[in-house]
């Protein structure tokens, strides 16, 4: 069997992302005076295979609120979409590795890795169904350095938690 590699919507370059994307651009509501209200630099982008949309509208600079939505629909994608992960088998990305040092992560969230590390642990946690003390054994992170991450986008913490409340577990802070 060959090496599982890790391509989920979140880690594949910009440009083939957006091939399955919708990409449209419009006018933003809300404050910002005349200039929002005439000129077409709020941008949102579905993911059409999953449906998972997002939008960025804070700047008037049409660039700057595509890469914006880009960012955010990696993130969305990260929090939303799983990928199976096949266990035995998995090896932790190139990306992951990079960013493990002495069993901690060094990443800043706001990072262009973070969406795609972030989906590469929920996968894992997926596939090992929350098991944190295998995940860290796979991930080779630490217990705390996983719950640190998911910290980070809370949506992430909330879902696991609601998993473990579900089975009866104590939720992680």
């Amino acid at each position: 069997m060959g090496e599982f590699v890790f391509a989920h919507p979140a880690v594949i370059d910009e440009a083939q992302l957006l091939k399955s994307c919708r990409v449209t651009r419009g006018r933003a509501s809300g404050p910002g005076g005349q200039h929002r209200n005439k000129v077409e630099t709020a941008v949102f982008i579905c993911h059409e295979p999953s449906g998972i949309q997002a939008q960025a509208t804070e700047s008037r600079q049409p660039e700057r609120n595509r890469q914006t939505a880009i960012f955010r629909l990696r993130v969305r994608l990260a929090l939303e979409h799983r990928l199976g992960v096949p266990l035995p088998g998995y090896e932790p990305s190139e990306r992951l590795r990079r960013r493990v040092r002495g069993g901690r992560l060094a990443l800043n969230p706001e990072h262009d890795d973070a969406p795609a590390i972030l989906a590469e642990v929920l996968d894992v946690l997926a596939a090992l169904r929350d098991d944190l003390g295998r995940a860290t054994l796979l991930l080779g992170l630490s217990r705390t350095q996983i719950i640190r991450l998911l910290k980070e986008f809370p949506p992430a913490l909330a879902e696991l938690n609601e998993r473990r409340r579900v089975r009866g577990l104590r939720p992680y802070r």
